[in-house]
């Protein structure tokens, strides 16, 4: 069973050969020739993509996307004492990076259009989930490099690693003078390099790839001492930020909890919600619709925070009397402000709903009065949209009701259904008659 079970995880099978594998990720380092400019092509593909808020067109930059190269190399480099491929990963990793933000900040300046959607938003800061999505993303991406049969996982590894989008988030924050952005953007940028990189050097350890040797020896072990140095000065802080992600995460998790549970399960409606993490302590600011809170209960919901995870929190209620009213009107403004994105999204869905609600709603009296002129003898009519079993579906319809004093001729019934599909702009109509 043992041996069944190695055998089913073992990654030396169908393992490349090192040194032919070792080539490979070399060559694909250097950022001269086409690489740069593949590299460029792909950074205002990627530009133009946030711009539009396009998903498919960011997935296809992401996929022509030379950039993993240089942070492969540099995993390699850590896992088998290289220096001198180290230094050259990481200066071909600064050349991209550079380029990279020069093309996108020079889109973003000459792009008429600097509104920040929704896709350009979700890059200006990082969360546990991308780390964990570089760190796995990576291992899956350094295993197909080490196959003999590389198969399909590279292509979904570079979409799923999503190096290039924060890049151009940068650039965008550079062309705008949004600092915000610019750093939070390139953090979740620099988080995405230093994880895959950490995957990299954790597959090759395990593949025990040979260390590279020097003719001096001294020098070789200086070069493992700093290489050794250096990956603990790195893995150390990337602890850190995992962590403090994670328990940001958390946070806002029982945050939401917390709210949920005290407050919209009892029927208050929430208008305002502000939290602030980096605080000490951190705080939690609500406001509700016609729900005023005592000094009393603000105090007892306070004492309720820790039994939610949520020590080291103050609670904030804004109340709705004459001294907060402006105060609070303006927070509701610059969350609406910092929100655009996600309540213009919202103002599309109401105004779909409205606009079903619209095609069900008839101005009946109006349409008698017209049917009335052509067809006299029509003294009732409803117009309305029907959901109709048929079978083991549904179906909507459109169905016209109608009385007449006497019975409409063929002719006539097929001249009423003909100006009723015109008047109502519709292609297909039912007619019931109460006629007897």
């Amino acid at each position: 069973m043992k041996n069944s079970l190695f055998n089913l995880l073992n990654l030396h099978r169908g393992e490349q050969d090192k040194r032919q594998t070792l080539t490979n990720v070399v060559s694909n380092i250097s950022f001269k020739g086409s690489n740069l400019w593949i590299l460029a092509c792909a950074i205002i593909v990627a530009s133009i993509g946030l711009n539009i808020n396009s998903t498919a067109v960011i997935i296809g930059a992401m996929l022509i996307s030379p950039l993993m190269g240089p942070i492969v190399g540099a995993g390699f480099a850590l896992g088998i004492y290289d220096f001198d491929l180290l230094k050259k990963s990481l200066s071909n990793l600064l050349i991209a990076t550079v380029s990279s933000l020069i093309v996108s900040s020079l889109y973003f300046l000459l792009s008429p259009f600097k509104e920040a959607q929704s896709e350009l938003l979700a890059r200006t800061s990082p969360n546990i989930y991308d780390v964990l999505i570089a760190f796995f993303g990576g291992l899956v991406g350094v295993i197909a490099i080490t196959r003999v049969e590389k198969g399909n996982p590279i292509p979904g590894v570079a979409i799923a690693t999503a190096l290039m989008p924060p890049l151009c988030t940068a650039g965008y924050g550079l062309a705008t003078g949004n600092i915000k952005y610019f750093f939070g953007a390139l953090f979740l940028y620099s988080i995405n390099c230093v994880f895959i990189c950490i995957s990299t050097f954790v597959i090759v350890k395990y593949l025990k790839y040979p260390a590279a040797t020097q003719v001096d020896k001294k020098y070789q072990k200086r070069v493992q001492y700093g290489i050794t140095a250096l990956l603990v000065l790195m893995i150390v802080p990337s602890v850190y930020f995992a962590f403090s992600l994670y328990q940001q995460q958390k946070f806002i998790q029982n945050t939401n909890d917390f709210i949920t549970k005290e407050f919209v399960n009892n029927g208050d409606i929430l208008v305002f919600k502000q939290t602030d993490y980096s605080s000490n302590p951190k705080k939690i600011t609500l406001a509700f619709w016609q729900k005023n809170y005592s000094p009393a209960e603000v105090k007892t919901l306070s004492q309720k925070l820790e039994s939610y995870g949520l020590s080291n929190t103050q609670l904030f209620i804004k109340q709705n009397d004459s001294t907060n009213i402006q105060s609070l009107r303006n927070d509701i403004l610059n969350e609406v402000g910092k929100n655009k994105i996600i309540l213009d999204d919202k103002d599309k869905q109401i105004a779909k709903l409205e606009s079903i609600i619209a095609k069900n709603n008839f101005d009946n009296k109006q349409l008698l009065s017209e049917a009335k002129i052509l067809f006299p003898g029509i003294n009732a009519l409803a117009v309305s949209n029907q959901n109709i079993a048929v079978a083991d579906s549904t179906q909507n319809i459109t169905m016209v009701y109608y009385n007449a004093t006497s019975l409409l001729k063929n002719d006539d019934k097929i001249k009423f259904k003909d100006w009723a599909k015109k008047r109502l702009n519709i292609d297909t109509l039912v007619l019931s008659s109460t006629d007897k």
